[in-house]
């Protein structure tokens, strides 16, 4: 009996141990976790049943909710896991809503009255609290802060974040997507097939304000300039409705511009967009001269060296020209009686 009861206990812990360390503390700032009310599951549709093949786009791989409690005020949390920080970032964007206000909670947040979604390291939150206080946004800054915080590469941003131009862009109009799915629910022109993720394409996506309506850019981040270049050529052959289009590429980069705007509006924004080469210097293969304290010990002592070796053939020279001069020239030069080596003064 006593060997079953082991055995159940090994692979329970077992289990416990493959889905991951707990996604959400078990207090903060005074609030209280109640654990009747924690939910934990590695199934996506658990997290949003609509949504979930978007989800395992962005890497989902686990999900937890509870309730927290203080003071009589109650906090439902709900937490979703991904496999890298790009994941989450990509989430936030696919969930956030224009009319959601901007709040600093986090690596980034927005907030619609009393629902707040905020996304740290790799961990996407959804908040809902059931009274909205001045202290609220400071408790969730304690509970982004009380999150298990992502190491490495796990915790690297998307590279292509931030590359969509500020000017006239849409408040959270901004999205970051890395599969079709996320593509066709977001509504962007150009479709999945033309994209080819296969690639490895990255898409950033945003919409923008122009003096005759409103068009979107599609910016599309290919790993190599030559796959960029065959992608451009292909859409730009295809028929696509929305447009008119205008396009764009630069180095790995391809940008598109469709909807209602004006050609000097898109012109203008395609020149805001600008591939930069992240250039990384090579290791120096020798240690700087100003921070290798060995290496200046032993130049300090070569120097000793060659000075007290040039100092050394100097005398020797100077003692073999007296001795020279003695033997061939004696009474001349060097040792004539009447040149007194020694100073007398001859007191007696």
């Amino acid at each position: 009996m006593r060997y079953w009861i082991v055995t159940i206990a090994l692979l329970l812990s077992s289990l416990a141990w493959a889905k991951g360390p707990s996604i959400l503390p078990s207090s903060f700032n005074g609030w209280k976790l109640s654990p009747a009310s924690v939910k934990t599951s590695s199934d996506p549709a658990a997290a949003d049943a609509a949504d979930f093949a978007v989800l395992k786009e962005y890497g989902f791989t686990d999900f937890q909710s509870a309730t927290y409690s203080r003071g009589g005020r109650m906090m439902q949390v709900k937490a979703a896991r991904f496999a890298d920080a790009s994941g989450a970032f990509g989430a936030f964007t696919f969930y956030r809503q224009p009319q959601m206000q901007t709040e600093q909670i986090g690596d980034g947040a927005t907030s619609n009255n009393s629902r707040i979604l905020f996304h740290r390291g790799n961990i996407l939150v959804d908040v809902t609290l059931q009274q909205v206080t001045a202290m609220s946004a400071a408790d969730l800054r304690a509970l982004a802060e009380a999150l298990p915080l992502a190491q490495g590469q796990v915790a690297a941003c998307p590279p292509c974040q931030g590359r969509l131009p500020k000017h006239s862009l849409r408040p959270n109009s901004e999205r970051y997507i890395v599969g079709p799915v996320a593509l066709e629910r977001l509504g962007v022109p150009i479709p999945a097939s033309l994209v080819d993720f296969t690639k490895g394409a990255e898409v950033e996506f945003g919409k923008y304000h122009s003096s005759i309506g409103e068009g979107s850019m599609t910016l599309i981040e290919y790993p190599t300039p030559q796959i960029a270049g065959d992608r451009m050529r292909a859409i730009q052959a295809a028929s696509l409705p929305g447009g008119p289009f205008f396009y764009k590429r630069s180095g790995p980069l391809l940008i598109a511009i469709n909807g209602s705007i004006s050609e000097s509006d898109a012109q203008s924004l395609l020149g805001m967009v600008n591939y930069d080469a992240d250039v990384t210097p090579l290791q120096p293969t020798r240690p700087n001269p100003k921070e290798d304290r060995g290496a200046f010990v032993v130049a300090l002592i070569l120097l000793v060296v060659v000075v007290l070796g040039v100092a050394l053939v100097l005398s020797l020279a100077f003692g073999g020209l007296r001795l020279i001069a003695r033997k061939f020239f004696p009474n001349r030069v060097f040792g004539r009686h009447d040149a007194a080596e020694i100073i007398r003064l001859n007191l007696k």
